[in-house]
């Protein structure tokens, strides 16, 4: 059921407060964007400029009241506020206005709530939203309807109310905690097992909407759901992919990122995020044809930098993936080619929805994670087809040659987990293996 909406972006400011890396108005098409991500029916949305905050309300007196009669006159069900607002900021405003009231962090839950898929993803989701309505006045929600048990903040006719008090909530948190301990320590053994292979992880990462599930399905042709939609999907999925050189990778896709991400949504999806920060590789996914791809770029990384992962280093694990360059026109896509090849470390140009440049991102991939390659001649005999057909699967043939004797010569670039593996294999069907120099080294 849609329920009519109106988000208000808070162009507060003030002594103390950093200049924002988002524009008041891309900051309210976001919050439009993202009411609409949970099937709001958006009826109105505006700037509201706060010179300084009032603790009781927020907003002067006489713009609660002219708010209060443009939402009165519109039947409005919902007022979300694109900022941080106290819980007596909350009950005051909902009483004058007769309506319900969110700010940013409790859409944001609201969203997570609707997107998580998995067990791990729905206890975490409802570990940060009982966190952050433990922080509240408990009983300021209770009168609304709930159309879903458990924890999400919106919901229409069908079921009784809900009341919880802090004991009750401290009680499911310490439940909550105890099953992620399960999950998690599952997680490890995944992880645990996927090193003993070992397949180097590459992350994809970026700001919610880059496109990173289109991306993810481009390269493993799965088929994650993908939308033109703020957090489109929420729960990690992984798959192996195989590139160029017969590397095997684990890919994952991820969630994204936002401004101003609740802490405690960081907090609780820190075990989800530990793919990130023990990946041998991330692809930071931009889309290039926003408009605030630089502010959205340094909120990424500024999560990453949260996560321990030192994004300003010159060997950070980090290609950048400009996404989205089939929306661009000629003249703009010229001139971000040419400020890639001026970039200090270049990235890569795709358009994940017609997959040009994807074939330039895994061999990019590939070189990174191949940094400690081999390349090795060998003169396989006629009778060495095993050991030929294992050269295929496993390494990159750079090149082949026809002996007079029906044997082939091949150079092959192999990566260091495999070369001993390689060398084994060789020595069992009496063939020598040769190292040569790498081209370019």
């Amino acid at each position: 059921m849609k329920r009519s909406a109106r988000p208000l972006s808070d162009a507060t400011s003030g002594a103390g407060r950093t200049a924002p890396l988002h524009s008041p108005h891309d900051r309210l098409e976001e919050a439009r964007g993202l009411s609409e991500a949970i099937d709001l029916d958006v009826r109105d949305a505006m700037l509201v400029p706060v010179s300084s905050p009032r603790p009781s309300t927020l907003f002067g007196s006489g713009k609660v009241e002219s708010l209060g009669a443009h939402i009165e006159a519109d039947e409005i069900g919902l007022v979300i506020i694109d900022h941080p607002v106290s819980p007596i900021q909350q009950r005051n405003l909902e009483r004058a206005w007769k309506t319900k009231v969110l700010d940013r962090t409790g859409l944001i839950l609201e969203i997570f709530g609707r997107r998580a898929r998995t067990r791990e993803g729905r206890l975490q989701v409802e570990l940060a939203h009982l966190s952050y309505q433990k922080s509240r006045l408990v009983r300021t929600w209770t009168h609304l309807e709930r159309q879903r048990g458990g924890y999400g903040f919106l919901g229409g006719p069908g079921e009784a109310q809900i009341e919880l008090d802090r004991r009750m909530i401290d009680e499911r948190i310490m439940a909550i905690r105890k099953e992620l301990e399960v999950v998690v320590r599952t997680r490890d053994l995944h992880r645990q097992g996927r090193r003993r292979v070992p397949y180097p992880v590459v992350a994809i990462v970026g700001y919610t909407n880059a496109g990173k599930s289109t991306l993810f399905n481009r390269i493993t042709g799965a088929s994650v759901f993908a939308k033109h939609q703020l957090f489109a999907t929420l729960d990690p999925t992984m798959r192996e992919v195989r590139l160029q050189s017969g590397r095997r990778i684990i890919l994952s896709d991820t969630v994204g990122f936002i401004s101003d991400l609740p802490t405690m949504l960081v907090a609780a999806f820190r075990a989800t995020l530990e793919e990130v920060i023990e990946a041998d590789l991330i692809l930071h996914v931009r889309d290039i044809s926003h408009d605030e791809t630089e502010s959205q770029a340094q909120d990424v990384e500024a999560v990453l930098r949260d996560l321990g992962i030192d994004t300003l280093a010159v060997d950070a694990p980090i290609i950048e993936v400009w996404n989205k360059t089939d929306l661009l026109e000629e003249p703009k896509r010229e001139e971000i080619q040419s400020q890639a090849r001026w970039t200090e470390r270049p990235p890569v140009l795709v358009s994940a929805v017609t997959g040009d440049g994807i074939d330039a991102l895994l061999s990019a991939i590939d070189g990174r994670l191949g940094s400690g390659d081999a390349e090795l001649q060998l003169d396989i005999p006629p009778e060495g087809g095993r050991l030929l057909n294992w050269l295929y699967e496993e390494a990159e043939v750079l090149a082949r040659e026809a002996q007079d004797s029906g044997g082939v010569r091949v150079r092959v670039r192999v990566a260091a987990e495999k070369k001993e593996r390689l060398l084994a294999n060789a020595r069992r069907s009496g063939v020598e293996a040769v190292a040569v120099p790498r081209v370019g080294s």
